[in-house]
Formats: structure tokens, C-alpha cells, sequence
């Protein structure tokens, strides 16, 4: 019958590559972004922030492999028939902003931003279509100290958020001496050299994703990944991968040897000179801030993805005595990404730190020490006694003190003590009509409760508890704030 179609429910699922953040996920973020602020703002950093949508001319395709000006994002048509289109990053949208109010900005412009992201890639462990950034910029600087700074400003960030020297490292190169091996190589006559550049570029930048054999495919005659895509490569010839592995595979503690190592590669490239010097003098910087040799190190294989980097780049990886937990911040000098604007070159370098990798680490690590969401848990006894319960609870949260009145259903006094060590409260408060005729209530120590106690199914043995005891109405907000510093 017609009448009797089934409805067909909307699944309750995530799209693919996005996910849902809860309160301990978000708290946490929130104290990594007040230690953010806070440190970008001491080395003078300024506030700005940006739309979400930029037209997809404003945001360029700077993405990697990409082949049309929408692809790798979130793109649609508006009524006027102009593509817009989700930003992918914060430091195109500044580029754009920094063209357009130039003339009532002071250069150099220093600015932080702090928002989500969106890229319509192949999602993955950790690798999300949404994320979110906080980036520092310097636009208007050529000197290399603004790129030491994005580094130093990572550190510091990293610091107060108790991290040691020893729980990172930050690989630093210059983009300028990889062009200058690739001007070294002998090329096939027609090649167009900057479209092989960038094919050599992207190939490199997934070294730790795919290792260096996958690297090679890419520099040869193209990969097919696992899930049967095709990527076309550099088609170099086997004499040539061999030179840029060569260049990847130099490594050394100390960042002095690596360049000398890097400079007998690059003989008679003036724009390989012109980085190395560049790379020599944040290097310099690096060391005068005291940093030890493992806390920085020179990297042939940071190139960054972004196809706007044309200077020295920059990347942080969090490690554990065993493994490395993965890049948390990235950055680079973008010294032609104004000019896209305004047609003068204008020098610009930048940092991003990716706030979710961060935030899940510390979540995780912090998970155990965690203090819960509510300070204090109101139990109800009796629901004729409610005007009771909730004027207990408005005095607590008057006094700034995260209170809880129960609201489902007070029949089964143990699924409220369930529910409270779920919350992960301190303490619980139960009063029933005597103790509210006594003008006290019972203030349970949750925390030393657990302690005793894994299951309590009655209010007669949840007074018999040591951690429980009476407090007078009067002194009640006193008393909870003195427990809650202890």
C-alpha cells in the first residue's frame, strides 16, 4: 500500500574525514590556545582574523597535486556565477587581507591567527578534511631572524606547555638549495624545469609517508598507491635520482658538516649559494638562543607541500624515546604571495602550528590526571525537597564553584552515584528532609570514596562511608572551596 512505505532513517555517522570533539577534547584545546596566544603575543604579534570562504582566485592552487583551481578544496558557485570556496590554510587568506589594508598597516606586519581549516583530500590515522590552525606571520621582513623567530616562538609555545628540549625537533632546510640541485641536473632538452621542480618538490615532501623507494617511484616514472591511483612522476632518469637521494640521504647532528655536505652538491648554482647562505644565518640564530644540537637539525628532505614556499622551511615533530609522534607545526618564507595582489614582491615568512595533533597528544597524556568537569554533584533524595537542591546549587555556582543538579530520573539513588563517577566529581552533596530540617547536609569526598568503594547501591551504605560527613548549611560554600584547593 502506499501508505505503509517504511521510512529510511539518516544514518548517525561522521562524514568521512571529519569527527566530533567533546568537553575534556575542547578544555584542553582551550589551554593550549591561552599558552598560544599568550607567547605569540610576547614577541609582538598582532590579531587577525579572516572569513572562512575566500574566492578560490584569492586562495590560488597552491595545494599539492592538484590539476584545477578547485580541486583539494571545498569549492561551490554563488548567485553571481564567482567560485568561492572553504580556506584551506590561514596564510593565503592573509596574503589576500594584507593586499587589501596595506595602505593602514604597519610593516613589518606581524599578525597570529587561530582557526579551522578544510581540505578535500584522502583522509587517514590522523589526517582529518577539517582541522584547525594557529599561525604567526611576518609580512614585509626579508631578514632570516623573522624566520628564526617562527622558530623560536614554537619552542617557547612548546616550553610552557612542558615539553623539553628532548621531546622534539625541529628539521629545518631552504627550497632555494633544492632548486639548485635540480638546476644541476642535466635535463632532457624542452623540459620545462619549474613544472619538474614542483613534480621533485611534492615527491619529497612524502619521504616519511612512503620512504625513500616510494620517494623514488615518484621521481621516476610514477607510483600507484594501495588503493590502485596513479600518480605520475618527474621521469627522471636513474643518474638523476641517484643525485637528489644523495642530497636526502646526508644527515648529521651537527647542522655545519650537513651544510658543508650540501654546499659540494650544489657547485655552481647561484640560487643553491643563495639558500645555503640563508639556511647558515638562521642556523647561526638557532644556536645563539642556546638550543642544543637534538632539539634542531638541518634536513635536506623539509620541503613543505604548499607550492607558495620559496625560502627556507621549517617543520616540529613531537618524539618519544621510540618513535616520533608526527609533525605538530610547519612553516616557511612565502616571499611571492602578496605579489599575486598588489604586483610588488613583498617578502612574508610564516609558522602554523596543527592545534589537533598537539591537543590529542596532551589530551591523551593528561588523561589520567585529569580533573573532572564538575566540581560537585547536588543529589536529589526527595523531588517535593527540589527548591532545596537548587538553591544549594545556585549558591555553589555563584561562588564560581562547576555544580551539577541531577535531573534524570531520583528513584535509584545509585545510578545518581553512577552517573556522579562518571562526571568524574570531587565531591557529592546529599540531603534529604531530616538533614534539611537540621539546617545540614552530607558532603561526600567522591574522589576517596572510589578509593573504598566500587559499586554502592543504597543511601545507607553511602552513609556508612568514612569520606562522608555533615557540614552546616552556612558553611557549606566555605567548606567545598577549602576542599577543592587541597
Amino acid at each position: 500500500m502506499e501508505g505503509s512505505k517504511k521510512m529510511v532513517r539518516p544514518k548517525a555517522i561522521t562524514p568521512r574525514g571529519f569527527r566530533d570533539n567533546f568537553h575534556s577534547y575542547l578544555k584542553k584545546r582551550d589551554e593550549v590556545l591561552e599558552v598560544v596566544n599568550r607567547i605569540y603575543e610576547l614577541y609582538g604579534f598582532e590579531r587577525l582574523e579572516t572569513p572562512a570562504i575566500e574566492t578560490v582566485d584569492a586562495l590560488g592552487k597552491f595545494l599539492p597535486d592538484v590539476d584545477r583551481p578547485n580541486e583539494g578544496v571545498f569549492a561551490w558557485q554563488d548567485d553571481t556565477d564567482s567560485w568561492l570556496a572553504l580556506r584551506y590554510d590561514l596564510t593565503a587568506p592573509l596574503a589576500r587581507a594584507f593586499s587589501q589594508h596595506r595602505n593602514t598597516l604597519q610593516v613589518p606586519y606581524k599578525r597570529y591567527s587561530f582557526g579551522p581549516v578544510w581540505r578535500d583530500e584522502k583522509p587517514g590515522p590522523d589526517r582529518f578534511k577539517e582541522f584547525h590552525q594557529f599561525d604567526a606571520d611576518i609580512v614585509g621582513s626579508s631578514s632570516f631572524m623573522a624566520d628564526a623567530e617562527m622558530c623560536f616562538v614554537v619552542f617557547d609555545v612548546l616550553k610552557e606547555l612542558g615539553f623539553t628540549a628532548s621531546d622534539y625537533s625541529t628539521r629545518i632546510s631552504n627550497r632555494k638549495i633544492l632548486s639548485g640541485l635540480v638546476q644541476t641536473l642535466k635535463l632532457a632538452d624542452g623540459a620545462d624545469l619549474s613544472d619538474i621542480e614542483l613534480v621533485v618538490f611534492r615527491a619529497i615532501d612524502k619521504l616519511d609517508r612512503l620512504g625513500l623507494e616510494g620517494v623514488e617511484s615518484l621521481l621516476g616514472k610514477g607510483r600507484t598507491d594501495s588503493s590502485g591511483d596513479f600518480t605520475e612522476g618527474a621521469n627522471l632518469s636513474v643518474g638523476q635520482i641517484d643525485t637528489i637521494t644523495s642530497f636526502l640521504k646526508i644527515k648529521n647532528t651537527d647542522p655545519y658538516i650537513v651544510l658543508k655536505e650540501m654546499e659540494l652538491l650544489i657547485q655552481g648554482s647561484a640560487v643553491g649559494q643563495e639558500g645555503l647562505s640563508e639556511l647558515k644565518n638562521i642556523t647561526d640564530a638557532l644556536l645563539s638562543k642556546e638550543r642544543p644540537f637534538s632539539s634542531f637539525k638541518i634536513d635536506p628532505s623539509v620541503v613543505r607541500g604548499l607550492a607558495y614556499y620559496t625560502g627556507s622551511v621549517f617543520e616540529t615533530e613531537l618524539i618519544t624515546p621510540t618513535r616520533s609522534l608526527g609533525s605538530i607545526s610547519g612553516g616557511g618564507r612565502y616571499d611571492d604571495l602578496v605579489s599575486r595582489f598588489t604586483g610588488q614582491k613583498v617578502p612574508s615568512t610564516g609558522v602554523s602550528i596543527g592545534i589537533d595533533r598537539l591537543v590529542s597528544f596532551l589530551h591523551e597524556r593528561d588523561s589520567k590526571q585529569k580533573r573532572g568537569v564538575v566540581d560537585v554533584i547536588v543529589t536529589v533524595m526527595d523531588k517535593k525537597l527540589m527548591r532545596h537542591y537548587i538553591k544549594i546549587a545556585s549558591d555553589l555556582r555563584e561562588n564560581g564553584i562547576n555544580t551539577d543538579l541531577y535531573v534524570g530520573n531520583p528513584k535509584d539513588f545509585g545510578k545518581q552515584m553512577k552517573y556522579a563517577d562518571a562526571r568524574d566529581a570531587a565531591y557529592a552533596i546529599v540531603a534529604g528532609s531530616n538533614e534539611l530540617e537540621a539546617n545540614i547536609v552530607q558532603v561526600k569526598d567522591l574522589k576517596l570514596g572510589r578509593k573504598l568503594s566500587a559499586d554502592i547501591s543504597s543511601n545507607e551504605e553511602w552513609k556508612a562511608q568514612p569520606a562522608q560527613f555533615p557540614v552546616k548549611r552556612e558553611e557549606l560554600i566555605k567548606r567545598i572551596q577549602e576542599l577543592l584547593r587541597r
